[in-house]
């Protein structure tokens, strides 16, 4: 529990009303979205501004009280599970958007802000946001920046960090630093900005952000590839792509997912196949038509059995919803959900989906399959039970080997979700001894006391995930 003294000191600064110590709200926010986390935190504090920011982050370096700033918890690496107590700093008072700068095609805004509140508001000006996870519609741009969010139009657009122009953040000792600008161009000194996207809130705390904006485009169509055979169907993203067409989403989904999905949603997804890719394309309506119809040609060469193409902006609409629910559907299956993001190269994406089956069988697993498949980033998910303990044995077992077949292809342990305390234990599998020891290095030039987010992205001994308690 937090010291007396420093209670009374950030109910000083933030009014009692902002603070909440009590065993209810700490429960509330004692885990995320990541299954087997969960730590109570000693209080949460909701701060209205940069300055009560900068003050609370003084006290707590002064009394070396742990730190955890927290969008919407919809993180699936336990990034934002209170993992060693402290402080869990909200951000639900500071959601405004503070300017939409329309000559500089940016926008302002505080970390409290839901993506897809922002998304409708630019897009009523006619300009466009591409990064869009699939939690959109409650996870907060703070978050999206701290765990460098991609989504279903990363493979065009790419994902947050290539649209993260400036930010203002509140270092551990309460100095405030502002990165970048509204500029094309800007190589003053170390590129800051870049460094705290997808830090995890290890680093200090993001107050403010720009973002680049870029036009709408004119138009867009989208498309179903069946297959029977999911090899074919990982051959025709590399295809797709080596005939240099990048289209603005390229979704691959196998039968099982296929299955609960449909389910779930009722749209009319085909569940007789043994996979679908899931393909759109925007910009000038005669390029969408010619690069639709390219796509359409390859993936009959790769043996579809079957090219649909979206009669209407609804039903188009409706296909890209179920894709962003594909969680959702897995995890009415059994009581735990397990979802993964190994990446690896375009050209890979074949192995790595016949090598996901092959595991899955090894270990006698239903792995439903689904992802970014166009930049490489698969979803292998699986529904199981933490009380079964023989099976999430087996479980920590496959996704160890489909990490390690992802490196082995040149690939990585996480593409989007992030490190967190899930994935820290893999993290030198893919960076070495030497890249850890580097990071460390950043990490205690900014946070001597260790106060931000401790516990997160640094192994410890166990490759378990495991619930942890206080």
């Amino acid at each position: 529990m937090l010291a007396n003294e420093v209670r009374e000191k950030l109910i000083a600064i933030v009014t009692k009303a902002n603070f909440d110590d009590s065993k209810t709200e700490r429960l509330v926010y004692s885990y995320d979205a990541t299954p087997n986390f969960q730590s109570m935190p000693d209080a949460v504090v909701s701060p209205r501004n940069t300055a009560e920011v900068a003050e609370i982050l003084k006290i707590c370096n002064q009394h070396q009280v742990p730190i955890v700033p927290r969008g919407s918890g919809t993180n699936l690496c336990a990034g934002t599970c209170p993992t060693e107590g402290g402080i869990v700093l909200l951000f639900k008072q500071m959601n405004r958007i503070l300017e939409i700068d329309e000559e500089n095609l940016t926008v302002t805004v505080q970390p409290g802000v839901i993506t897809l509140d922002m998304i409708h508001a630019v897009e009523a000006l006619g300009l466009f946001y591409p990064p869009d996870p699939s939690s959109m519609k409650i996870s907060t741009i703070g978050g999206n920046i701290n765990e460098n969010s991609g989504g279903l139009r990363g493979l065009k657009y790419g994902v947050t960090r290539d649209y993260v122009m400036a930010l203002e953040v509140v270092l551990p000792n309460g100095d405030v630093i502002r990165t970048g600008g509204k500029l094309a161009k800007d190589v003053a000194g170390y590129d800051l900005t870049r460094l705290f996207v997808g830090s995890e809130g290890t680093l200090g705390v993001i107050t403010e952000a720009t973002l680049k904006l870029i036009p709408m485009p004119e138009t867009k169509k989208t498309m179903l590839a069946l297959y029977q055979d999911l090899n074919a169907a990982a051959k025709s993203v590399s295809a797709i792509i080596a005939n240099k067409i990048i289209p603005t989403t390229l979704e691959f989904l196998d039968q099982p997912t296929l299955k609960v999905v449909e389910e779930f949603a009722q749209i009319g997804l085909p569940t007789d196949v043994q996979a679908v890719l899931l393909i759109e394309q925007d910009g000038p309506a005669e390029v969408v038509e010619r690069d639709l119809t390219s796509m359409a040609e390859i993936c009959k060469q790769e043996q579809a059995v079957s090219i649909q193409i979206a009669a209407s902006e609804v039903e188009a609409e409706a296909l890209r919803t179920a894709r962003r629910a594909a969680l959702s559907a897995i995890a009415r299956l059994k009581p735990t959900t397990i979802l993964e993001d190994a990446t690896v190269p375009r050209s890979e994406i074949a192995k790595m989906v016949q090598t996901i089956n092959e595991i899955a069988e090894k270990y006698q697993l239903e792995i439903c399959t689904f992802g970014h498949a166009g930049d490489g980033n698969l979803h292998p998910t699986c529904a199981t039970d933490a009380r079964n303990h023989e099976e999430m044995e087996r479980v920590e077992q496959a996704f160890a080997e489909i990490f390690e077949k992802a490196i082995d292809l040149g690939g990585t342990i996480t593409g989007e979700h992030g490190v967190g305390a899930m994935k820290a234990p893999y993290l030198e599998w893919k960076l070495k001894a030497e890249g850890i020891a580097a990071m460390k290095a950043i990490k205690l030039a900014f946070d001597p006391h260790n106060i931000m987010n401790p516990g997160k992205v640094f192994a410890k001994d166990s490759k378990k995930r495991v619930v942890i308690t206080r």
